[in-house]
């Protein structure tokens, strides 16, 4: 496999959480979490973060509260949806649209970098739209999502199942840098 440019995170249930929405300010990582976003910067890797969090269109939240929380983490900058369910957009997993604006913004070529989510219908489709490689997490609904769900995004095949985000992260930088 080729070098990759960048690795593209989903929050919930990938890097910490519950798979559901918690406000910023509530959000835990997962252990390792935190490390395994350090090791990615550190091997010259962009780190983005991409997220579906209607709960702002509903004012639960800020797409500011979100940006603090990745800025925090180190996240070199992060795409962020905050459409509800039934507004039409282009952002919205599984739809492209964030990785297809953060490929404008820093002149990636999307087969060249890698994604890691939960959700086979949401995140590795999306993943999949672009040509980028697939990493799926066993956490928050990963599991379910593979086991129990796996015919909603059958034509997205993963390159890796990995047992959590530092799994994922150590794949990664043995296979694809």
């Amino acid at each position: 496999m080729s070098k990759i440019q960048a690795v593209f995170l989903d929050r919930d249930g990938t890097i910490g959480g519950t798979g559901h929405f918690i406000h910023p300010s509530e959000f835990s990582l997962y252990e390792g979490a935190q490390e395994a976003i350090n090791a990615l910067k550190a091997s010259g890797l962009k780190v983005f973060a991409f997220t579906n969090q209607h709960r702002i269109s509903r004012g639960q939240a800020s797409i500011e509260d979100f940006r603090k929380q990745f800025k925090d983490y180190g996240f070199d900058d992060s795409f962020i949806c905050p459409h509800g369910s039934d507004e039409l957009c282009e952002c919205k997993k599984p739809r492209p649209g964030m990785l297809l604006e953060a490929a404008e913004q820093y002149g990636l070529d999307l087969k060249h970098c890698a994604v890691i989510g939960d959700v086979g219908d949401t995140d590795m489709l999306a993943a999949h739209a672009v040509g980028a490689k697939k990493i799926l997490v066993k956490t928050g609904w990963g599991e379910a999502s593979f086991k129990d769900y796996r015919y909603k995004w059958i034509e997205a095949e993963p390159e890796y199942i990995a047992e959590n985000i530092h799994d994922a992260v150590e794949w990664i930088l043995k296979n694809l840098i």
